[in-house]
C-alpha cells in the first residue's frame, strides 16, 4: 500500500449528497480479481453518455480544470451502499489520494484506510467554503498533511482534522493489514517452528 504523508493536488468537487458505491463503481465492472484497472470505470454512469464511450460534458470530473485531480471534495454520507472495496480501488486507481466530506458511510470510511486513501471529515461549513473556493478558482489546489493533520491552501486557509492514531500510523508507513502482520513475520515463524503439530 502506498504511504500517505503530505500531498498537494488539484481539487475536484462533487456537489451531491449520498453518493453510493454503485455510482462510484457500477456492479458490471466487479468481475476483475485484481485491485487495479478500476479507475477507468469510476463514476461510469455519470462520466459517460449512454454509448458508454462519449464523455458527458456536464459531469464534474470531465471538466478540463480538474483533469489531474487527486483530492475529491464531496457532500455528506459519501460512499454509502454496499461494502465493496472496489469503490476505494476505483478512486485510488483513478488518482485520488484523499476524499474530504462532512461524513462518510462507515464501511467505505474503513475501506479507505485499508487501501491508502485518506478520508477526511470536515464541518459542513468548511466544505461549503471549499466548494466556493474551487468554483471561484477553476483549478484549485489543497495540501493534505497527515503528519500534522491539516488541510490548507496557498492563500492561508487551514483546517485541522482528526484521525485515529493507529490508522494514521499505518497510512504514514504505507501498511495495510497484511503489511502490518508481516512486520512480525519473524515471531510468527518462530512460533510455528516451536509448535509441535
Amino acid at each position: 500500500m502506498q504511504s500517505f504523508t503530505k500531498h498537494t493536488g488539484v481539487v475536484a468537487t462533487m456537489n451531491r449528497a449520498n453518493v453510493d458505491t454503485d455510482q462510484i463503481i457500477p456492479k458490471q465492472f466487479l468481475k476483475r480479481i485484481e485491485r487495479t484497472g478500476f479507475g477507468q470505470f469510476l463514476f461510469y454512469d455519470w462520466r459517460f453518455q449512454d454509448d458508454g464511450e462519449t464523455p458527458n460534458p456536464e459531469f464534474e470530473l470531465n471538466q478540463p480544470a480538474v483533469k489531474d485531480a487527486s483530492i475529491l471534495i464531496a457532500r455528506r454520507n459519501f460512499g454509502s451502499g454496499s461494502s465493496r472495496e472496489h469503490a476505494v480501488w476505483a478512486l485510488d486507481d483513478y488518482g485520488f489520494r484523499s476524499v474530504i466530506a462532512p461524513s462518510f458511510a462507515d464501511i467505505f470510511f474503513n475501506n479507505c484506510f485499508k487501501n491508502g486513501v485518506l478520508p477526511i471529515v470536515l464541518a459542513e461549513s468548511d466544505i461549503d467554503e471549499l466548494f466556493a473556493k474551487a468554483d471561484a478558482k477553476g483549478t484549485y489546489e489543497l495540501t493534505v498533511d497527515l503528519e500534522n493533520q491539516q488541510v490548507s491552501d496557498s492563500e492561508g486557509w487551514t483546517r485541522s482534522f482528526e484521525v485515529d492514531a493507529s490508522r494514521r500510523e499505518k497510512l504514514l508507513q504505507g501498511l495495510d493489514d497484511i503489511g502490518q502482520t508481516l512486520q512480525i513475520e519473524d515471531k510468527i515463524s518462530a512460533y510455528e517452528a516451536a509448535r509441535s503439530w
